[in-house]
């Protein structure tokens, strides 16, 4: 029988008492797609629990109850919230802050304080809910949340406040510009990456030096290549001709990304020749 089959006391069962984490996604995201009362009310009871375990499993039910709209969203706020407060177990500080992160489109100001709070917060997993928790959110403490995130000594921390940064808000000041400006030299390149695409995006015309180093080296991504566009720069296409045509013959090069570097230079070609029209 087919878990799909399985009644919800008997999925609930499963992840309270499975000595593995073989199946625990598979059960929880069978039980998101059952949007009642009822499961709601059990999946509240167990963020109540005494064993850390089980709290984790109520939270990570609640974080995707139904579609969005998620019919229970104010009240599965409230219970996080209520949970933040008191909460001190890293392991479940992290799927709270996570599930905060997937819910997080309408905080209050007193609820993105409260998240905010937990820069304070030096557990590595707690510092990777917390930035997932403000993804998105365009407000100035949060702001200044992942800027700070964005310096962290661990390299998928600083990857998406960096990202949350760049791409995911519009805002354009000197502190975010400054912040992305100093992840253009990171170590890890999908930090540094998305660094060059917020700043093409804000328009810096610094990050154009940058951008031409990485495409003489030819060691970029995709991302690069979207920030290439982000800049509008016909200065660019001789480089990224000059790029295809060296592996145009290469068989050992997947043919995927000689057409995202073709459509890059014809993408440019035309943004460039409309710019030069107006």
């Amino acid at each position: 029988m087919s878990r799909k089959d399985w009644t919800d006391d008997k999925l609930l069962f499963r992840l309270i008492n499975n000595k593995t984490e073989k199946t625990r996604w598979d059960n929880i995201q069978v039980l998101r797609d059952r949007v009642s009362q009822e499961l709601f009310s059990k999946s509240v009871e167990l963020t109540k629990s005494d064993n850390p375990k089980i709290r984790k499993i109520g939270i990570d039910i609640l974080a995707q109850l139904g579609e969005t709209p998620r019919p229970f969203l104010n009240d599965t706020l409230k219970v996080y919230f209520d949970l933040l407060d008191v909460e001190t177990n890293p392991d479940v500080l992290m799927s709270l802050l996570y599930s905060v992160g997937h819910n997080n489109d309408n905080l209050s100001k007193k609820q993105i304080d409260k998240v905010c709070s937990f820069i304070s917060n030096e557990n590595d997993w707690v510092k990777e809910g917390l930035v997932f928790a403000l993804l998105g959110i365009d407000n100035t403490n949060a702001i200044k949340t992942l800027i700070k995130l964005s310096s962290d000594k661990l390299s998928h921390v600083r990857d998406w406040a960096t990202f949350g940064l760049g791409s995911q808000i519009e805002r354009n000041n000197k502190y975010i510009r400054e912040a992305l400006w100093e992840r253009v030299n990171d170590k890890h390149q999908e930090t540094k990456l998305e660094a060059i695409m917020g700043l093409a995006k804000r328009n810096d015309k610094r990050v154009n030096k940058i951008i031409r180093d990485e495409l003489i080296n030819q060691e970029h991504g995709i991302l690069l290549l979207e920030a290439v566009i982000e800049t509008q720069n016909k200065e660019f296409l001789p480089l990224l001709r000059n790029n295809l045509n060296t592996i145009i013959d290469d068989n050992s090069i997947d043919f995927r990304w000689k057409k995202d570097l073709q459509n890059c230079i014809d993408e440019l070609t035309k943004l460039t020749s409309v710019i030069e029209t107006r």
